[in-house]
């Protein structure tokens, strides 16, 4: 009797075929996602296309995740999750062989525009896999694990880049991903059960889907072109007005079907808002800064670093905040979750106006300092929010809530590194034109961007006011260190002891 206490409190546990498939599935694509920065300049050099050009395989990327992200956690709970899980997996192998194959800039962008539905796909469907098929504290171990590959996927993609492009071209790290999703097919097929929401309407919100593809590709070409365009001239205006009509198209199809890609009665809670803006700016400044500082370190008239020592330049920032997630927690229980998103915000905002400063004579020394500073300020902003996103709402409205924050997380990117890439750009262009060599162009151009950087996570300190009446409740670790990438579709904090 007592065993069956015990193993009753301990909750089910995750079958060994579903944590290897989700876990390794995760790390593989947040390897990938966090490594392509690292690689652009070789792509470039050896396509031909310009390096703001490829920006769009970043871009491209995460506005695509944001606008599949929800619409494929939805087909899995009507559809079958690991059927559309197995999907994803072959999308992404596609999209992998199509990138590897491609002679040209444009063939690399639309693999990763491919990309980005299949790995929102994956991760989306392999979370709820591994949510469904464990239990109770099981379940959060089972969540530990799948944020532990999360986030040393997105640790180690920048370093195997870096080696990979050394070794075998920037092809190899397309490849090898390609070879790894492929070996998690059959793992699924005959180690997964399957599994679905029979009490979920069989309602796909299509057109919620495609509308926010209408609203943000307009705008991410707006801000990666409006430099060259003029902020004022009609096409920019005109990406603007198509985005704000693609808003209240969206708004008014929200309204209308029966299952909606997000229920926007939850803005009506400020603490979603809240958190769901600090998720934003935390997923688009770190996005920004690696964009930037991957082309700065491997420029010649920068500091013409090979891909791999790059990728070892930027590891400070991406340890520490892997390092500071556990601690985060405890943090925010004691000195209260608005107070320590506004001090992670003011700690980043800090260090990315230090960058401000950058002069052509910098060494790597001075980055050291504000890439730790801003890891620790990001940690600390983004593990509170993501708990509030999910536990600031009824239990019934945690998954529209987790749908919410993981698309804030892609629109973040994709915004903020077109924003970020123009910035960086523009000034360069503009110092080099003024004169200016092009090592003091090119710090022109990290500094500027770090402003841009600086003032969106101070204007995230004067939004966090929206947290301020949540109390946080006891956050289980796992739910933490799964919120380094995602947040998580679960509710936290409130199991039975």
């Amino acid at each position: 009797m007592a065993d069956v206490d015990a193993k009753a409190t301990a909750g089910k546990v995750a079958g060994l075929g579903v944590l290897l498939a989700a876990c390794v599935s995760t790390l593989v694509v947040n390897a990938n996602t966090s490594a392509v920065t690292i690689l652009l300049p070789a792509i470039s050099e050896d396509t031909g296309t310009p390096v703001s050009t490829l920006q769009w395989a970043v871009t491209g990327y995460m506005l695509v995740g944001a606008a599949v992200i929800v619409t494929s956690g939805a087909l899995g709970d009507v559809f079958g999750r690991r059927k559309i899980f197995l999907g994803g997996l072959l999308l992404f192998v596609v999209s992998c062989v199509l990138i590897a194959l491609s002679t040209s800039g444009g063939g690399v962008i639309a693999g990763r525009m491919i990309q980005g539905a299949a790995g929102s796909t994956i991760l989306a469907c392999g979370m709820s896999l591994l949510s469904v098929d464990s239990s109770g504290p099981a379940q959060m171990k089972a969540i530990t694990l799948w944020g532990a590959a999360s986030a040393a996927g997105g640790a180690a993609g920048p370093l195997v880049g870096g080696v990979l492009v050394g070794a075998t071209g920037w092809q190899g790290l397309f490849w090898i991903d390609a070879v790894i999703a492929a070996a998690c097919i059959p793992v699924t097929l005959f180690m997964v059960k399957e599994s679905r929401d029979p009490n979920r309407s069989r309602s796909i919100d299509w057109a919620g889907t495609v509308l926010i593809a209408v609203i943000l590709v307009p705008l991410v070409l707006a801000l990666s072109e409006g430099g060259d365009w003029g902020w004022a001239s009609a096409a920019t205006l005109g990406c603007f007005v198509i985005a704000a009509l693609g808003v209240v198209g969206f708004v008014l199809a929200e309204k209308r079907v029966s299952a909606p890609l997000v229920d926007l009665a939850l803005f009506r809670n400020r603490v979603l808002v809240g958190s769901t803006i600090a998720i934003l700016v935390v997923a688009g400044t770190i996005n920004g800064l690696m964009y930037v500082l991957s082309l700065y370190f491997q420029d010649p008239a920068g500091f013409a670093y090979s891909a791999l020592e790059a990728g070892l330049a930027t590891l400070p920032a991406v340890a520490v905040m892997i390092a500071v997630t556990p601690l985060i927690t405890p943090v925010a229980m004691k000195i209260g979750p608005r107070q320590a998103v506004v001090l992670g915000f003011l700690l980043s905002g800090i260090a990315f106006a230090s960058l401000g400063f950058a002069k052509a004579d910098w060494t790597y020394g001075y980055f050291v300092i504000p890439l730790v500073v801003m890891a620790i300020g990001l940690a600390l902003a983004n593990g509170p929010a993501s708990s509030a996103s999910t536990s600031s709402v009824e239990p019934a409205e945690v998954g529209q809530a987790s749908g919410i924050s993981n698309m804030a997380r892609y629109v973040g990117g994709s915004l903020a590194t077109a924003a970020t890439a123009t910035v960086y750009a523009t000034a360069i262009a503009n110092h080099k034109a003024s004169g200016a060599t092009d090592a003091e162009a090119l710090a022109a151009g990290l500094s500027r961007a770090s402003i841009l950087m600086a003032l969106m996570a101070l204007g995230a300190v004067l939004l966090a006011v929206l947290l301020g009446r949540h109390r946080q409740g006891k956050v289980d670790a796992g739910v933490s260190a799964a919120a380094y990438s995602h947040t998580i579709p679960v509710q936290a904090g409130h199991t039975d002891g």
